[in-house]
């Protein structure tokens, strides 16, 4: 499994990448492992000011729906346009081509609660 030490990480199995004031959004290669394969994504809060915890989207599985968790608070800028027409990207490449959202952070002093990467390593036992 991959695990990009640049990212930070939730319990939920959300990572982010954090550039100045915006930060991009996705699930872990672990999430997409467990889930299977993926066959729709679901995000309606574009424009929206989102909540830490919050949920701002799903993910579709062959076998099951997951939601999908804000890892700090922020507005939805961006949606990953090319996982409507490519939703397995999600599987293939989780930390590049299939990633969820962009945002704008809200509240910056949210990030220190994030896992680092031996942290969130640690927490699914890898």
């Amino acid at each position: 499994m991959n695990f990009p030490a640049d990212l930070k990480y939730t319990k939920d199995h959300e990572w982010i990448k954090i550039e100045g004031d915006k930060a991009t959004i996705g699930i872990t290669d672990f999430a997409q492992k467990e889930l299977g394969d993926i066959v729709y994504v679901d995000i309606n809060t574009i424009g929206e000011s989102v909540d830490k915890d919050a949920v701002f989207g799903t993910v579709e599985a062959v076998k099951t729906v997951s939601d999908l968790f804000m890892p700090v608070s922020g507005e939805v800028l961006e949606m990953n346009k090319d996982i409507d027409s490519a939703p397995e990207s999600v599987n293939q490449d989780p930390y590049g081509k299939g990633w969820m959202i962009k945002i704008k952070l809200t509240n910056a002093s949210e990030v220190a609660g994030l896992l680092d990467v031996n942290a969130y390593k640690a927490l699914i036992g890898a």
